[in-house]
Order: structure tokens, then C-alpha cells, then sequence
């Protein structure tokens, strides 16, 4: 048998009013856990739930799960501070030397995760991050919208990527030694993914099956997310293209 490759995973979930969701990501989760720990791929997990100033019974849901199991723990912001604000407060809270971000709606099938850790462990890489097979079941507007935006980050950073916006994001904690996150929206997911690339940093892809929402609103394709989205993307064009590789910076691995 394999030996355990990573001490603890931790995998955190940005919420907002996910009262629907919530039971279910962290049912998913935990058997998720219990399953790579049978496994060897890991020693121990942490489940973290963000709650973004939710006015349903998210916080109240995500407390008492927290009092049930010791290994989930709650983040309430005061205010709510959207998508990039979340992302940020997850990977903060994480104390795992392995991350994984998602959805509370689980877009995926959450053994794929194993596919992931496998990926890691066998290139090395930084950060595995997930692409979509297909997403025409939420629609063909958000389709476009997608493809758009992934070739807008090609043409304002270089950087070629497929699907760079998608919720399944696993890090190594060691990648927040060197990249600093600043955006509050949307845009976090493409600006990790082109910091990280800009410093040399090794992202591997692989591509899963897509579980459409199928409760509660999405407001990713919202114009004020949208324009949200553009302005942090210029306004950081600068600072993430002058980034260089530190070659003589320790192995992240």
C-alpha cells in the first residue's frame, strides 16, 4: 500500500444563502475524506465552511455542523464580500498542506478529487485545476460568456487556459508562500492561475463531468459580476504581467 503522501487535506467551500446545499457538500466531503484516509493519501482532513454575510440559515446550519464534527470549521464575514473575498478567507483559514477549493452545489463528482491528488503526486504539479467535458446544461448564453472570457485572459496575460473560472481548484499551501491574492470578485480564479503560471509554477489540468445547479440562483453571470470582473482584470494587467520566475525561490513541491 501506498504511503500517506499528504498530512492533511482541506477542502472549503464559499457560501452564500447555500442553506439548500449545505448538508450535502459536506456530506459529500466527508465521505470524500474518509475514503483517501482508507486509502493512504492522506492523514487527516478539515472541512471550511465561509459564510459570506448569508441571510438565510447558512450560519446557523454551518455552526452546528462545526459543534457536531471537529473537523469542520465556520468563517463568518461580517459583510459580504463576494466570490474573491470568500476564496481569499478559505485559503487563509485552510491549515492543510493541500487545498482544495469547490462549490457548495458540487458541479463535480467529488472523487474526482482522488483523480486529482493522484495528478499532483505523480507531475509534481502545484495546482491541479478541473475543466468542464461539457457545460451546455446551464445554457448556451453562459457558454459563450466562458469562452469569451477565457480568451480575454489569453490576450491580456498570455497565459492559455481552458475553463479557468471552474470551482475545482486543489493548491498546495505551500503556492500562498508566493502568490498573493487581491481580488475581491470573480476575477480571483483567473488571477491565481496566471500568477501562479507567471512564477513558473506547475498547473496541470484534466477534464470531469459537469453537474449544473439545479437549486438556488447563480449570480456569476450577472452584469454587475461581469463588470466586476473586467475592471479587476485591468486593473491588475499590469502588476500580474511584470511578474517573473524566481528561480532561486524553494521548491514549492
Amino acid at each position: 500500500m501506498l504511503p500517506v503522501k499528504f498530512a492533511r487535506l482541506s477542502i472549503f467551500f464559499p457560501m452564500w444563502n447555500e442553506e439548500q446545499y449545505l448538508q450535502r457538500a459536506l456530506n459529500a466531503a466527508q465521505e470524500l475524506c474518509t475514503d483517501l484516509i482508507s486509502l493512504e493519501m492522506i492523514a487527516d482532513y478539515e472541512l471550511v465552511i465561509v459564510d459570506d454575510a448569508s441571510t438565510d440559515s447558512t450560519p446557523q446550519l454551518a455552526d452546528a455542523a462545526a459543534a457536531r464534527d471537529k473537523h469542520i470549521k465556520v468563517v463568518h464575514h461580517p459583510a459580504n464580500r463576494k466570490l474573491g473575498g470568500s476564496i481569499k478567507s478559505g485559503f487563509a483559514a485552510s491549515t492543510g498542506d493541500v487545498i482544495l477549493y469547490t462549490d457548495a452545489d458540487l458541479p463535480f463528482d467529488m472523487r474526482e478529487v482522488q483523480n486529482a491528488m493522484r495528478l499532483m503526486r505523480q507531475y509534481e504539479a502545484d495546482i491541479v485545476s478541473a475543466y468542464r467535458f461539457d457545460r451546455t446544461g446551464e445554457g448556451y448564453v453562459r457558454v459563450v460568456y466562458s469562452m469569451f472570457y477565457n480568451f480575454m485572459v489569453r490576450v491580456l496575460f498570455g497565459v492559455r487556459f481552458r475553463d479557468i473560472n471552474f470551482a475545482f481548484k486543489l493548491c498546495r499551501k505551500s503556492v500562498f508562500d508566493q502568490v498573493k491574492l487581491e481580488s475581491e470578485g470573480s476575477f480571483i480564479d483567473a488571477e491565481l492561475i496566471v500568477s501562479a503560471k507567471k512564477r513558473g509554477l506547475s498547473v496541470v489540468q484534466f477534464g470531469v463531468d459537469y453537474f449544473p445547479r439545479t437549486r438556488g440562483i447563480s449570480t456569476l453571470s450577472s452584469p454587475s459580476v461581469i463588470i466586476k470582473i473586467l475592471r479587476e482584470a485591468f486593473q491588475l494587467r499590469k502588476k500580474l504581467n511584470s511578474i517573473k520566475p524566481d528561480f532561486g525561490a524553494p521548491s514549492t513541491k
